[in-house]
């Protein structure tokens, strides 16, 4: 029996899309299934508001995005620097509409790749919707749901807090997490010490 990995993620975070590679890669490698829900960051409570923040902060901002690019780099992605403060919620319960209906990894890449080369903005409906429909889903069933899930997604939230996560990528195994894209050889390290097979190929 595979293993499960939960895995939090949020479109507008850089670690979180540069940490898509190295947990697909896991999944193909190790007898384990990843589960992907959304863990939509608030930016102003998870960082305080703008007007607040010095001038520490702001060179910590600039690395925090010069290492992602690094990450992205590697990768042959493209990261280019946020336009502004989003808010993120059209895309994560985009991601729960595309895994009902059966397109997720494609939405999922489509939507990190697309919001991170200044393609696509996540916080208008219109663009959420072309998106759902270029790959196959009800544009208007998207819609309603938006509606519909607001709940089940502040609930996905609040389960993810009680379990202690406090930012994306995050990862639980058996209840351990492991937060970063930098913590996934350590994660791969306790699934082969719990005796998880290989399943490479």
């Amino acid at each position: 029996m595979k293993r499960k990995i939960r895995v939090y993620t949020d479109y507008k975070s850089p670690y979180a899309y540069v940490a898509n590679a190295p947990l697909f890669e896991l999944e193909r490698t190790h007898d384990v299934e990843l589960e992907w829900l959304p863990y939509t960051l608030r930016i102003a409570e998870y960082l305080g508001s703008v007007d607040d923040r010095s001038p520490h902060y702001w060179r910590k901002v600039k690395y925090a995005y010069m290492d992602a690019r690094r990450y992205a780099n590697a990768q042959g992605l493209i990261l280019k620097g946020p336009r502004r403060i989003y808010n993120g919620y059209l895309s994560s319960v985009g991601m729960l509409f595309a895994q009902r209906h059966g397109f997720f990894r494609p939405y999922h890449d489509t939507v990190f790749e697309m919001f991170w080369t200044h393609q696509l903005d996540i916080d208008v409906l219109d663009e959420m919707k072309a998106v759902i429909a270029k790959l196959g889903g009800s544009a208007d069933e998207y819609t309603a749901f938006t509606v519909s899930a607001r709940e089940e997604h502040g609930a996905i939230v609040d389960e993810a807090e009680r379990l202690g996560v406090f930012g994306v990528p995050a990862m639980l195994l058996d209840g351990e997490l492991f937060w970063g894209g930098d913590r996934i050889d350590m994660l791969r390290e306790r699934l082969e010490g719990m005796g998880a097979p290989l399943t490479r190929r």
